[in-house]
């Protein structure tokens, strides 16, 4: 993990912000991935298919994507406090907007502002928390803030499909800009100022995977499972409607199945990556695709889609945070770009997964998304296998000692 500690004696504070950046990462991604759990009212009530309602997940994953590189670099002076501040007050407006848009368009264009604000925080948050505590804490602090993903999918989303069965989606979305607030307050309160630092300008962030093939290798399988995962995730409630005549309560309860897979894969990571990040990312690979081959196979069924969704979020968790420090483990110095060029790979993948998916779903039906998701995850799943276990094993050496 990266060096740069501001803060060398851990103190509760410290560990607050910690605990401050992972509960922004928990209303940025729930905010994010929200719509998979409301695809059904949401479409419902503006007139529109399944797939063009996914266009909400996929627009923001596009501009969170493709615009972090440039705002990361054209940001580098600016005090990362501050920066995140802004980027909540951002989330926070957006999610208002979303909750009052008179039109489908008009939220599609709030989902492309708020996907800029997600984009610059997935990139500088880990670095964030890192640098509150001791050097010897960075890995724990790291694994906290990362945590936040598994909280999000545990009770974020279900809590705002459950909210919507109470309510209605724009009242779950107002409800989410309330939150978004709090955290904000939480963030200026417990995170002290911290200077930009190893910030690099947008010509030195797009020569890294050029220069740096453990790099490039990493964001090339990172592209493939988010592809796969997402396009096939994205669809998930429509997929338990069809297969198994799911209602709200099911399908809140399989996505809390799931989170809390992703959260026991996430700690068993948060001990295995220190070992082997290859590994690891290999053994949760495996365990996606398997996951998606029993949902198509036992999932028509209730008990066999819990018992696929059980393996898919473990296999999530760990893969999620192997990715996330074999990135950092192939560029230890300049972790704020390679982090940004893993967001970029990353949002752009889940919003392209969840434009395929929603192709695939609205001309060949959803059990074909599930079939994309075998496929693109197997993909990834044999590339990192086939890198070599060279150039991986050097990578893994950086990693633990970090």
């Amino acid at each position: 993990m990266p060096a740069a500690h501001d803060h060398p004696v851990s103190t509760l504070k410290s560990w607050l912000g910690v605990a401050a950046i992972t509960a922004s990462l928990f209303v940025f991604l729930t905010t994010e991935l929200m719509p998979i759990g409301l695809l059904t009212p949401l479409s419902t009530t503006l007139g529109i298919s399944v797939g063009v309602a996914g266009l909400m997940v996929t627009l923001q994953g596009i501009s969170a994507g493709l615009g972090v590189p440039f705002i990361v670099a054209w940001t580098r002076r600016v005090n990362r406090r501050v920066l995140l501040c802004g980027l909540l007050a951002i989330l926070a407006l957006g999610n208002l907007m979303t909750a009052v848009a008179p039109n489908y368009p008009v939220m599609l264009g709030t989902r492309l502002v708020m996907g800029f604000a997600s984009g610059v925080f997935w990139a500088i948050g880990v670095s964030m928390a890192v640098r509150l505590v001791p050097e010897r804490h960075a890995s724990t602090a790291a694994a906290t803030v990362m945590s936040g993903i598994s909280i999000a999918t545990v009770v974020g989303i279900p809590l705002g499909t459950v909210l919507e069965s109470l309510t209605d989606w724009r009242t779950t979305f107002l409800i989410w800009a309330g939150l978004s607030a709090l955290v904000l307050v939480a963030v200026a309160a417990l995170i002290p100022s911290l200077p930009s630092a190893n910030a690099v300008s947008v010509r030195e962030v797009f020569r890294l995977p050029v220069t740096n093939l453990p790099l490039r290798l990493v964001l090339t399988s990172v592209v493939l499972f988010v592809l796969g995962h997402f396009g096939a995730y994205t669809f998930i409630r429509p997929f338990l409607e069809e297969r198994t005549a799911a209602g709200a309560v099911f399908v809140t309860t399989v996505l809390m199945v799931f989170g809390a897979g992703g959260a026991i894969g996430n700690f068993i990571a948060g001990s295995t990556v220190r070992r082997s990040p290859r590994g690891s990312f290999v053994a949760g690979c495996l365990g996606l695709v398997a996951s998606l081959l029993l949902l198509l196979t036992i999932g028509d069924g209730r008990p066999g889609a819990i018992a696929a969704l059980v393996l898919w979020g473990l296999s999530f968790g760990v893969v999620q945070l192997s990715q996330v420090n074999l990135t950092l483990a192939a560029a230890p110095d300049t972790f704020e770009a390679a982090m940004s060029l893993n967001t970029m790979a990353y949002n752009t993948s889940i919003a392209l997964g969840a434009l395929f998916g929603g192709l695939f779903a609205d001309h060949a039906g959803v059990t074909s998304v599930v079939w994309f998701g075998v496929v693109l995850t197997a993909a990834s799943l044999l590339l990192t296998l086939g890198t070599g276990r060279r150039r991986s094993s050097s990578v893994s050496e950086v990693a633990a000692g970090g």
